[in-house]
C-alpha cells in the first residue's frame, strides 16, 4: 500500500506542476473531449480483451513500466496487488491464460459504466473513477473502478487499475439499464 501511495503521489506531483485541462499545452489547445474519447477506447479495449482472455490484445493497453500497478479484491475478502509491469504481466497474464473462455466468448459479455469522473492533470496524465456493472448471465456484479492513464508516444496507456467488486450482491440486468 505504501508503494501505491508513493507512486500515485509522485505522478500527481509531476502532473500537477503542468498545465490543467483546457489550457494551452506544448501541443496547442488541449481537447479534453477528444482525449476522453481516446482514453475510453483504451479502457473498453482492455476490458474486452481481458474478459475474452485475449492476452496479446490485453497487454498492449498498458504502460509497461516499473510503476504500472494493479489492485483488486477477491471473492474471499483478500486483496491482491501487483507492482511493476513484470508483476502485472505475470499475474494477470497467467490468469488470462489459465482461465480461457470459449472462442468468441466472454466471461462478462456486457459491461456498463456509469458516473464516470475524469480529471486531467496535464495533457499526458488523467485519473478516472466510475461505477461498473459486469454481466454474469442475467445479473451483474457491481465494481468501483479507478484508472490512472498516461500518454506515451501519442497513445494513452493504463498505468493503474484498481477494481473493487461487491461479490455478495448480484443485480438484475434490467435494474441497471
Amino acid at each position: 500500500m505504501k508503494q501505491l501511495i508513493t507512486i500515485a503521489a509522485a505522478i500527481c506531483f509531476a502532473a500537477c506542476n503542468q498545465q490543467p485541462e483546457n489550457a494551452q499545452t506544448r501541443n496547442g489547445i488541449f481537447d479534453e473531449k477528444k482525449e476522453q474519447e481516446a482514453i475510453m477506447k483504451v479502457i473498453e479495449g482492455e476490458t474486452r480483451s481481458f474478459y475474452k482472455r485475449d492476452y496479446e490484445s490485453w497487454k498492449k493497453y498498458y504502460a509497461q513500466t516499473a510503476y504500472a500497478f494493479q489492485a483488486w479484491n477477491n471473492h474471499d475478502g483478500t486483496v491482491d496487488a501487483k507492482t511493476g509491469w513484470p508483476a502485472v504481466d505475470s499475474g494477470i497474464g497467467n490468469y488470462i491464460k489459465a482461465n480461457p473462455v470459449a472462442p468468441g466468448g466472454s466471461s462478462h459479455p456486457e459491461v456498463l459504466r456509469k458516473n464516470i469522473i475524469t480529471k486531467f492533470y496535464a495533457d499526458t496524465v488523467a485519473y478516472l473513477l466510475w461505477d461498473q456493472y459486469n454481466s454474469v448471465k442475467d445479473s451483474a456484479m457491481f465494481s468501483k473502478e479507478v484508472r490512472l492513464m498516461e500518454k506515451q508516444n501519442g497513445e494513452w496507456k493504463i498505468v493503474n487499475v484498481s477494481a473493487f467488486w461487491d461479490y455478495s450482491k448480484l443485480i438484475p440486468i434490467a435494474d441497471i439499464k
